[in-house]
């Protein structure tokens, strides 16, 4: 049986929103999740359409400051950046973190805030996902250290050396966010694992099974899902209304019909999430709607993870 891990968040899009801008408080929430048994802790990118801290500084920070955790993106956006500085900056990550780093990599959701973004940057927004995929070539290209060439429809370099190269000989593992045919397609073509968040677990089982038909070499399925808990449902529904229209400024009914969420009792979170296990999630990543990030990281840890099937099915 596949054991699962637990994955946590970390709250850097609520802080920015609520106008707080100290890293040291996500350093001191991962070392907590640390401290409660997670597995791993993840940090979000959208440097102009959500600003936050920039998640691979913050990310190494966590690298000292936490020792055991996993660390990862959820999710970069690769086609905002170069691929040789971004394949730099991604194995000296993975070098400080000694090998505990996955990448989760998106194209960028399409909407008029990301459309603008890439804009801003100088970047195509109709060319996001031949970059991502570009990049993700590319970059296995300068972390495999035969030969760092590179010729494609966006990016052209010739003998370039990295220094220091990841801590794993085939570079950290890349996963994609995505549903939909094209999506899968793509995970299961460049992937080392799948970050999505279908709202219906019956949709997630059926992405996942396609997934494992086309895809030639094992690809770990994870989660990414919001919970907001509390005793009274209503007032779980409250809270998560408000985190994600302050998150997204935008309503929550717009977001629920594409994003995998949960409000109401702890237990019942379990009993969502475990359907999510049960049709092949083997990482699950915790994003909490809350105002009190470390009352509901705890709340997390003691009330709902113990109940969690973690040791999964074959």
């Amino acid at each position: 049986m596949a054991e699962v891990k637990i994955g946590y968040l970390l709250p850097t899009r609520d802080q920015a929103v609520r106008g707080d801008d100290d890293p040291a408080l996500m350093i001191a929430l991962a070392r907590h999740a640390e401290t409660l048994g997670f597995d791993s802790v993840w940090a979000g990118d959208s440097p102009l359409t959500r600003p936050r801290v920039d998640p691979l500084l913050l990310l190494s920070a966590v690298a000292v400051a936490a020792r055991r955790l996993t660390l990862g993106t959820a999710v970069l956006l690769p086609a905002l950046r170069h691929p040789i500085l971004l394949a730099h900056q991604l194995a000296s990550l993975d070098r400080i973190a000694g090998g505990r780093l996955i990448v989760g990599m998106g194209g960028g959701f399409p909407n008029a805030g990301t459309e603008a973004q890439f804009d801003t940057i100088g970047v195509p927004f109709r060319s996001r996902v031949s970059r991502l995929e570009e990049s993700i070539e590319a970059m296995r290209r300068l972390w495999s250290g035969e030969g760092g060439s590179f010729t494609g429809r966006h990016f052209d370099f010739r003998d370039v050396t990295l220094a220091p190269m990841p801590a794993r000989p085939a570079g950290p593992p890349i996963w994609l966010a995505g549903s939909g045919e094209p999506a899968l397609r793509r995970v299961a073509r460049l992937a080392d694992g799948w970050l999505p968040y279908p709202p219906a677990v019956t949709d997630y089982a059926r992405e996942r099974a396609a997934i494992g038909r086309m895809a030639a070499r094992p690809v770990t399925s994870a989660l990414y899902a919001t919970v907001s808990l509390d005793d009274d449902p209503a007032k779980a529904r409250v809270l998560l209304r408000r985190s994600v229209e302050r998150y997204y400024n935008a309503p929550l009914e717009a977001v629920a019909k594409i994003q995998a969420m949960f409000a109401g009792r702890p237990s019942d979170a379990a009993e969502w999430l475990n359907a999510y296990i049960r049709a092949g999630a083997r990482h699950v990543i915790i994003r909490s709607a809350a105002d009190d990030h470390h009352a509901a990281l705890e709340k997390v840890a003691g009330q709902v993870l113990p109940l969690l099937h973690l040791h999964g099915h074959p």
